[in-house]
């Protein structure tokens, strides 16, 4: 009989979990969270993951869960395993990804570089850790930031105030603003049995808080492409992650490597090895699940740049302007999420392959204009 995975969650995210899944015969099953979903191709069942009866119903014919996202609580999570049901990533795993508080003192036991941080519970706190730090400084919810969301740059002791009232004694995680020369992301892929294969670094580009554009791999990177690799193989190996495992990292203008986020689920920086490598970043989370070998991450083009499509006329969708886009880039690879377009929403990516970062990014950007404008 064919394995089946069951993802809790109907993003997109879960929607290119499908071909893969297509292609090595693997049966796909998700839990989408309302009709109609980015992932409704596969949703088999629609309901609340954070009701422990639903997300066991649907765990119930499948032979491993996993996530299209993050936020499944850890009350569910806990009685999936109790029920017999194997998890992939596992709690003790994902209560790291959940929770930026438990990130950031993970990280710094094992010894991984990290900001300055410190919790804070009071404006007296948040003025302590400015005054030694500059006078700014990043404040950040611990649950629930994605694309900017949670995130918030401060300069004075009342800047926080609305969050600080509602966080109670968890506090907020305040963290250095770090001086940064760009952004990085590395992607491992490990499977139970212990085995860890590295995607090449990637380069990333943010606008307001959001992925814009991922360049494969990161030009110049140099030595830092083994020594981000190696932070990543530590992390996922320690903190027992199984599946695609992302480690978002600032390269700082003094040349040091910081961990800012962990996502514990095939990423939007990994998109780009749909098109761009050997075995793709949804290939390899399907694989890593069901504890199968996995396949060689390696890029099949000297480069890869990969633009997502923010935003676009309100209520349209990517498809309705192929035609144009697909005839006057027929080299550029288009993916849809199946989303109508709204300002700032992700609704889909482009993925343009070639010899040299210049010529493929100006490739990629011209068939996303298609869509944005």
């Amino acid at each position: 009989m064919s394995p089946v995975v069951g993802v809790i969650g109907g993003g997109q995210l879960a929607r290119m979990m499908v071909p893969p899944a297509v292609e090595l015969g693997v049966e796909i099953r998700v839990l989408a969270e309302v009709e109609g979903s980015s992932a409704a191709i596969a949703a088999t069942a629609v309901g609340d993951y954070t009701d422990v009866a639903t997300v066991l119903a649907f765990a119930r014919d499948v032979d491993v869960v996993t996530f299209d996202h993050e936020h499944v609580p850890q009350s569910v999570l806990a009685a999936l395993v109790d029920a017999g049901h194997a998890v992939h990533p596992g709690p003790h795993a994902l209560a790291v990804a959940q929770d930026k508080i438990v990130m950031r003192e993970r990280l710094t036991t094992m010894g991984a570089p990290v900001p300055d941080w410190a919790v804070v519970r009071h404006a007296d706190d948040l003025a302590a850790f400015l005054d030694s730090h500059g006078g700014r400084a990043v404040v950040k919810t611990p649950r629930g930031g994605y694309d900017g969301k949670g995130v918030r740059v401060v300069g004075g002791a009342r800047d926080a105030d609305d969050w600080l009232v509602t966080a109670g004694e968890q506090g907020l995680l305040v963290e250095e603003l770090v001086d940064f020369r760009r952004e990085l992301a590395q992607l491992v892929a490990r499977r139970p049995s212990g085995e860890v294969r590295a995607w090449p670094l990637v380069e990333t580009v943010q606008r307001d808080g959001v992925c814009a554009e991922v360049f494969a791999p990161a030009p110049d990177a140099g030595s830092l492409a083994d020594r981000a690799r190696a932070l990543a193989e530590q992390i996922a190996t320690e903190l027992g992650v199984t599946g695609v495992l992302a480690v978002e990292l600032f390269e700082t203008a003094d040349g040091r490597l910081l961990v800012n986020e962990l996502a514990m689920r095939p990423h939007n920086t990994g998109h780009w090895t749909i098109d761009g490598a050997i075995t793709s970043q949804f290939e390899q989370h399907l694989r890593a699940v069901l504890d199968l070998p996995l396949g060689d991450p390696a890029p099949t083009a000297a480069c890869s740049v990969m633009v997502n499509i923010l935003g676009g006329p309100s209520g349209a969708m990517m498809p309705d302007r192929y035609p144009a886009a697909m005839a006057a880039h027929p080299d550029v690879k288009f993916h849809s999420y199946d989303k109508p377009s709204r300002p700032g929403r992700k609704v889909g990516h482009v993925t343009a392959v070639g010899a040299g970062f210049d010529d493929t990014a100006a490739r990629a950007r011209a068939a996303a204009r298609f869509f944005q404008g």
